[in-house]
C-alpha cells in the first residue's frame, strides 16, 4: 500500500525535521535531476554517482518529495549505457570516470523496489524494468564461477581483477530486490537468485576472495546491512568491530585508523544494527550522531575529533539520505522500512547450498 507518513524517532529527530533534511538534498540537485555529493563548495562541484544518487532518490521518496524522487530516477534511466552500466562519475554533466562499477548498476534494484513498495505505483516498477534488468546483467557479466563480482569494468570492456566485500553485500541486496521485483512483474528470474545464492555465500564464508580493505568500517558492518551475515554469525561480527571502529558519543569512523567520524557511515551501522536485533544500539547511535546535524536540516559529512572540526567540510546529500534512511528504519514508519531486514516478506542472509561444489566453493574465482 502507498505510504503518506514521515518518519519521527521520539526525542530525536521529528518528521519536520526529516523533511528538512530531505529539502537539503533538494537544494543541491541539479535541474536533470542528478544529485552530486554535494553542491559546488568553494568552487569544487561534487560528483555524481549512480549508487549514492539512488540512495538520495530513496529518501527523498521516504520524507515525501516523490517528484524529485521521480526526476532521480528519470534521469539515471536516461544516462544509462547500452552495457547496462553507468560511468563511475560525472561532475556537472561531464564524464569524469567513465568505468562501470558492478555496485552502481546493480543498485538501482532496490530503488525500485523501494518505490514500489513505498509507493505502489505499478506502472513506475514496469517503466524502470528495463533498465534495472540491464544494471543487473552487467553487474553480473563480473561474477566469477566462485561467487563474488568483480568491482569494475574499463571503458575498453577489461574486468578489474578483485572483488570487494562492501560492494558485493550491497549487490547481494540489490539482486534479492531484483528477483522481488522480476517475480512482482512476472518475469522471473532463477538465474539471479541462483548468483546471489553463490554471492551471499561467498561474502558471509570467504573472506579471501575480496580485497583486503579491513581498516575501512563498511568492510566490517555491510556485510550484515546488505544481508549475507545475520543472527549469531551478524551478532560476533558487529561485536568484534565495536571498539575498533564506534566511538562512544560521536559515532562510527570512516576508516579505523583516523580521528574521523562520519555520519552516513554511522546511519548505514544504525540499520545494520536493527537488521541484527540489536535496535536498542541502534537507537543510541542515532541519537548520538545528532551532533552533526545543521541547522538548516542537512548533515556535515563527518567530524575530526582530534582537530575538532568538519572533514571534509562539506554537508553531503548521500549523508542526509542515510540519516533519513536509518530514521525510517527506526521509526518503521513506511512499507520501504524493513527492505534492510526482509525482501518480498522474506528474512535476508545467505541461502547457498552448503555443496562446496554446488554453491561454487570449489572452484577458483577467475
Amino acid at each position: 500500500m502507498p505510504s503518506e507518513a514521515v518518519p519521527s524517532v521520539p526525542g530525536v529527530v521529528t518528521a519536520d525535521d526529516i523533511v528538512a533534511t530531505a529539502r537539503s538534498i533538494v537544494a543541491q540537485q541539479e535541474p536533470s535531476g542528478a544529485i552530486p555529493w554535494f553542491a559546488p563548495l568553494d568552487g569544487v562541484p561534487g560528483h555524481v554517482d549512480a549508487w549514492n544518487h539512488v540512495e538520495a532518490a530513496m529518501a527523498l521518496t521516504v520524507a515525501g518529495l516523490r517528484e524529485h524522487a521521480r526526476l532521480a530516477y528519470e534521469w539515471l534511466r536516461g544516462a544509462q549505457r547500452p552495457d547496462g552500466s553507468w560511468p563511475a562519475k560525472w561532475v556537472l554533466g561531464e564524464i569524469t570516470e567513465p568505468g562501470g562499477e558492478s555496485n552502481h548498476a546493480a543498485y538501482l534494484a532496490v530503488g525500485v523496489w523501494h518505490e514500489l513498495l513505498v509507493t505502489g505505483d505499478e506502472d513506475f516498477a514496469r517503466h524502470m524494468w528495463p533498465t534495472v534488468r540491464a544494471g543487473v546483467e552487467f553487474a553480473l557479466g563480473l561474477q566469477t564461477r566462485r561467487g563474488e563480482i568483480r568491482w569494475m569494468r574499463d571503458p575498453d570492456g577489461r574486468a578489474a581483477g578483485e572483488a570487494l566485500l562492501t560492494g558485493c553485500s550491497s549487490i547481494y541486496q540489490s539482486l534479492r530486490c531484483a528477483v522481488a521485483l522480476a517475480e512482482h512483474l512476472g518475469e522471473p528470474q532463477p538465474d539471479w537468485e541462483l548468483a546471489a545464492d553463490q554471492l551471499g555465500h561467498v561474502v558471509a564464508e570467504h573472506p579471501e576472495a575480496f580485497a583486503d580493505k579491513r581498516r575501512w568500517s563498511m568492510d566490517w558492518y555491510y556485510p550484515v546491512l546488505g544481508g549475507p551475515v545475520r543472527g549469531e554469525a551478524a551478532a560476533r561480527r558487529l561485536a568484534e568491530g565495536w571498539d575498533t571502529f564506534v566511538v562512544p558519543g560521536l559515532g562510527c569512523r570512516c576508516v579505523s585508523d583516523q580521528p574521523w567520524v562520519t555520519a552516513a557511515e554511522s546511519c548505514e551501522l544504525v540499520m545494520a544494527l536493527d537488521a541484527a536485533g540489536q535496535r536498542d544500539r541502534a537507537l543510541e547511535l542515532f541519537a548520538t550522531v545528532q551532533h552533526l546535524r545543521h541547522e538548516d536540516g542537512s548533515y556535515w559529512t563527518g567530524w575530526q575529533f582530534e582537530n575538532r572540526r568538519h572533514f571534509p567540510g562539506d554537508r553531503s546529500t548521500y549523508t542526509a539520505a542515510a540519516v533519513i534512511l536509518a530514521a525510517d528504519v527506526l521509526a518503521d514508519a513506511t512499507p520501504g522500512a524493513r527492505l534492510f531486514k526482509e525482501i518480498a516478506g522474506r528474512r535476508l542472509g545467505p541461502s547457498a547450498a552448503a555443496d562446496p561444489v554446488a554453491c561454487g566453493c570449489a572452484l577458483v574465482g577467475v
